[in-house]
Order: C-alpha cells, then structure tokens, then sequence
C-alpha cells in the first residue's frame, strides 16, 4: 500500500523536544533508511563518516552541514548529499527537521 508523502505529513510524523535530538525510523530497507530528525536550536550530531551515501532533505528549520572542510547553510525546502567516507556534522541554527535518507 502506497501513501502520498507530503511536508505536512513529515512535519507531523516527528516532534520537537526541548533541548534535544529526536529521531524517528521512517523506512528501513537492506538497501536504505530513511530516517525522521527534529533538532532544537543549537542542538547537534557531531561531525562523523559514514560507508554510505546520504541525502538530507530539509523540512522545516535552517541546518549548518559541514561536510569535509566547507560548510553549508540549509532551509526549509533544500537537499544536500553527503558523500559517503567524508566526515560531516550538523548543527540547528533554529529548530529545524530533516529527512534523512541513505543508500547502502
């Protein structure tokens, strides 16, 4: 069964907790997940790698990617790809919620 993806359903699908990184499992595959983030402001995942290609999309908010050594602004409404083997870290200028999607 098939469901229309829209960014009202993303945006209800996960909530905002003060202080924290939430996330929650969308889709999990043995070629990808994809995965729900709701961050609140200056909340952070600290700069690591990953074997597998990324690709963030942004729901709602403003997001610092920095990705090698250049970083990125990203707004409600852009999509970034994180290479796979590049160290990268990410950082909610305002509260903000993302999905995550990664291709193995």
């Amino acid at each position: 069964m098939s469901q229309e993806i829209t960014k009202e359903l993303l945006l209800n699908l996960i909530d905002y907790q003060d202080g924290s990184v939430v996330s929650k499992q969308y889709l999990k595959k043995p070629n990808g997940n994809i995965t729900l983030f709701a961050f609140d402001k200056d909340q952070s995942l600290t700069e690591h790698t990953s074997p597998f290609e990324a690709i963030v999309y942004m729901i709602d908010g403003e997001m610092e990617i920095k990705i090698g050594s250049i970083t990125f602004n990203v707004k409600a409404g852009e999509i970034i790809t994180m290479p796979a083997n590049i160290p990268h870290g990410l950082k909610a200028i305002i509260k903000s919620k993302m999905l995550l999607s990664m291709i193995k």
